[in-house]
């Protein structure tokens, strides 16, 4: 039971889709079914990323085109950079 006294609805077996299982999980707590629960191990594999800094005015100029593009400021200067050494990024 949940701390209202309600009785917990059991977690459907199979979500017919991503958008069922969000709308199970915004409607209901995850503490409610904590003991359903187990822990699991995962390896994820991020791409290295290199950090170049760049000077302030520079960064300030490319977020707010980045704003005006509609895309993050990582993209964009991803696509320049790419775009001026002539490769796909």
């Amino acid at each position: 039971m949940n701390e209202k006294g309600d009785k917990k609805v059991p977690i459907p077996e199979n979500f017919s889709s991503v958008k069922d299982a969000a709308d199970f999980w915004d409607s209901h707590s995850l503490a409610d079914y904590w003991d359903q629960t187990s822990e699991v191990e995962i390896e994820i594999r991020a791409p290295r990323r290199q950090w170049i800094p760049l000077a302030t005015k520079l960064a300030q100029l490319a977020a707010e085109r980045a704003r005006q593009e509609g895309v993050s400021v990582e993209t964009l200067v991803n696509l320049w950079v790419a775009e001026r050494l002539q490769v796909n990024p």
